[in-house]
């Protein structure tokens, strides 16, 4: 029975993350110092402290989920993973776990991403929304028809949750008419989310440039084990193939439903969550019915 260690990503953030781990633990404290360091502020003041206001800034919640993360991974008795995914963020957490890449240059990877995806929200007012029980194929087509109306009206399918679960990503009013479109044609639900911009589109290209500059220029080393990367659900252990697909992934919809069957398909019946929040134990379960889960124990 194969293992897999799954990572979450923006949303699975709460005021006081982290606190119980720092402060019952020498080695987190002594992570969560470094990361205060490498970031030029303190950021557990806000994990800590702060208010679920304080924590949505894009520059906030990416490092903080990202730190809780990796400091959980590390502090797990042994990190016997078979396999390893994280959703969108998460990716970066997982490669960490993996040995792909260092805490410190994660940490400064994740910074930047956040800050490049903060500068591209700015430049063009957008949004996502979460569509529900509705079938890929439905939601896919429909996006198709809005955005072949003017580049006003781009959208796209961005997160790709679990089945009857899909998250639609693009200009303000693209997503307006598409959750009009997609309600008639039998959606449940078609609620637009309170997010800063359209992540996992076309309109994240300027950040996606800024990303592949800071993804060229960091040192990566081949992962302990498989890691399904959001582009395109695989398993990947060569470097620039890792490179490659992170750098696509800020533009790409995260196939965390085709990820899940894929490591499923590979072996996986154990899948272990490893961040803050239950967030992904739950959307294993809808893709895997058979799938065990649980969150991470820390020694």
């Amino acid at each position: 029975m194969k293992k897999a260690y799954v990572f979450p990503g923006q949303g699975a953030q709460f005021p006081g993350m982290g606190k119980e781990l720092y402060e019952s633990n020498a080695k987190a404290k002594a992570l969560f110092e470094q990361a205060n360091d490498i970031l030029g502020f303190r950021i557990t003041d806000i994990m800590f402290e702060g208010t679920e206001e304080q924590l949505k800034q894009t520059n906030v919640t990416q490092p903080a989920i990202f730190i809780h993360s990796v400091v959980m991974a590390r502090l797990l008795p042994a990190f016997q993973a078979d396999m390893v995914a994280g959703h969108s963020l998460g990716e970066f957490s997982a490669l960490v776990a993996a040995g792909a890449l260092s805490f410190e240059d994660g940490l400064r990877l994740v910074a930047k991403r956040a800050e490049a995806m903060q500068k591209a929200c700015e430049q063009q007012p957008s949004t996502m929304a979460a569509i529900l029980g509705l079938d890929d194929a439905t939601v896919e087509k429909i996006c198709e028809e809005v955005s072949a109306e003017g580049d006003e009206f781009l959208v796209v399918p961005a997160n790709y949750n679990c089945p009857g679960q899909l998250v639609i990503s693009g200009t303000v009013k693209g997503i307006n008419r598409a959750c009009e479109r997609l309600k008639e044609a039998g959606a449940k639900r078609a609620l637009v989310l309170q997010v800063g911009g359209a992540f996992h589109s076309p309109l994240m290209e300027p950040a996606r440039q800024e990303l592949q500059t800071a993804i060229e220029a960091t040192a990566f080393a081949a992962p302990l084990c498989p890691v399904y990367q959001n582009v395109n659900a695989e398993p990947a252990t060569d470097v620039e193939t890792i490179k490659k697909n992170l750098i696509a992934q800020l533009t790409a919809p995260v196939r965390w439903t085709q990820s899940v069957q894929n490591m499923h398909r590979d072996g996986a019946v154990h899948f272990v969550e490893c961040g803050p929040g239950k967030v992904l134990q739950g959307l294993v379960k809808k893709i895997v019915q058979a799938a065990q889960t649980e969150s991470a124990v820390i020694a």
